[in-house]
């Protein structure tokens, strides 16, 4: 198996030793996109709403880096800090990117720090 990394400074820089995202066997597995400013790396917006238009806008930027788009996703992991408040106005959000088929998804509650959504995809690489 090869795996090659995939990087763009379009998104936020890792925090820690992990990559943007890694190409392996046919598929693109990017890391978390928080709702951080890929230049300052300040959080972008108080609400899930415009948290959750960063965190896309980074995970678009991490498939784009490799000439994907939404329509490539097959699975998302979404991590929500407050899942039972922000569960509806996440969705009504997040369905403004994706495309039917929606991709296969898993939503958890998950402690965040001081932002709201953190959101990971896999991707198929035509």
């Amino acid at each position: 198996m090869t795996r090659h990394q995939v990087t763009t400074r379009l998104a936020p820089s890792p925090a820690g030793p992990y990559s943007q995202a890694i190409e392996a066997n046919g598929f693109l597995y990017t890391a978390g996109q928080t709702p951080h400013d890929p230049v300052t790396d300040e959080r972008v917006g108080s609400t899930i709403e415009e948290q959750t238009v960063q965190a896309m806008k980074n995970l678009g930027e991490v498939l784009g880096a490799h000439g994907l788009d939404f329509s490539h996703v097959v699975k998302a992991t979404v991590h929500l800090h407050h899942p039972g408040r922000d569960f509806d106005v996440f969705n009504a959000v997040y369905e403004k990117y994706v495309v039917a088929p929606y991709p296969a998804r898993t939503t958890v509650g998950s402690f965040l720090g001081d932002f709201l959504v953190e959101i990971d995809a896999v991707a198929v690489i035509p």
